[in-house]
């Protein structure tokens, strides 16, 4: 919408001059067309207020991010608690989120480092999860076949005793099918140590678990 308004100036000669200015006003985005902004636009119209475009972030990434805190913690009550722990944390640090990897790689790196830091102070309880569907059981690899089945609860306590990077890197690997790269992103690792770490992961859980 533009709206105009004119000066009166004071020209050569004791002459006035009337000059109008046109000045356009911004134009809101209604909230419906929200969700048809990428992910750079809905984190500037985060930080410009608009109502409602946080709450699309968290729709959009909320899955995944309660994945993996479940993955870590091993139970319900903590991953919910991890999970809005993540998105407020997310939401006082938009403004540090510079688009050079995807808001969701950004989202994990969030949540795994608040889960690091909950599993240095509490040792997870674990309680089961509908691992099916988690997994495309008809395309499933040896490692994915390792991480389900009717032994999944041995698997969980097994997974909850690796090392914290181990664990992280595993997590995300199986679980969030992310690639080595985006493991390395989201835990401030090389792409090399982030391969080490799901490949370590893997070892130490044949050794725990023996044939499933």
């Amino acid at each position: 919408m533009a709206t105009s308004f004119t000066l009166t100036l004071n020209g050569p000669s004791g002459t006035d001059w009337d000059v109008t200015v046109v000045r356009q006003e911004p134009t809101e985005v209604p909230a419906a067309d929200l969700d048809t902004l990428g992910e750079a636009e809905l984190v500037a119209a985060c930080l410009e207020g608009r109502p409602g475009a946080f709450d699309l972030i968290v729709a959009r990434h909320r899955r995944p991010v309660y994945q993996i805190c479940y993955r870590f913690m091993g139970n319900h009550e903590d991953a919910s608690d991890l999970s809005q722990d993540v998105f407020l944390r997310a939401y006082r640090g938009l403004r540090n989120f510079k688009g050079n990897a995807a808001l969701g790689t950004w989202l994990h790196r969030i949540a795994v480092n608040t889960c690091l830091n909950r599993v240095a102070l509490k040792t997870p309880k674990s309680e089961p999860i509908d691992d099916a569907q988690h997994v495309d059981t008809k395309s499933e690899t040896p490692t994915e076949r390792l991480m389900r089945g009717e032994r999944a609860e041995r698997v969980r306590a097994a997974v909850a005793q690796l090392p914290a990077k181990q664990r992280a890197a595993l997590v995300m690997r199986t679980y969030q099918e992310l690639s080595h790269q985006e493991i390395a992103t989201a835990l401030g690792t090389s792409v090399g140590a982030a391969k080490a770490n799901v490949f370590h992961a893997l070892q130490n859980l044949k050794k725990m678990l023996g044939d499933l």
